[in-house]
């Protein structure tokens, strides 16, 4: 690799309030903000929408599509027989 042109590969925290759920790495990426890590050093936090601690394909809460309540709700409204002729 050519000296200079690469982005620095630091400890990273990503954090995901919503799971209370956060892991070390390393990345190119950075943040302002801080937090303190468990081993007491000071690193660079990234809050992400979603990680494996949240998402559904992960956790196993995935939800069942009702496609029988939603056709119903498309006759309700639009009225019988306006599907695909």
């Amino acid at each position: 690799m050519k000296p200079g042109i690469h982005p620095a590969y630091e400890p990273v925290v990503f954090r995901d309030r919503a799971a209370g759920f956060a892991f070390l790495t390393r990345s190119t990426a950075t943040s302002d903000k801080t937090v303190e890590w468990e081993d007491g050093r000071t690193y660079p936090v990234i809050d992400v929408e979603v990680s494996s601690a949240s998402h559904p394909f992960y956790t196993g809460t995935q939800r069942i599509m009702d496609t029988a309540g939603r056709v119903e709700r498309f006759e309700r409204r639009y009225g019988p027989g306006r599907g695909a002729r």
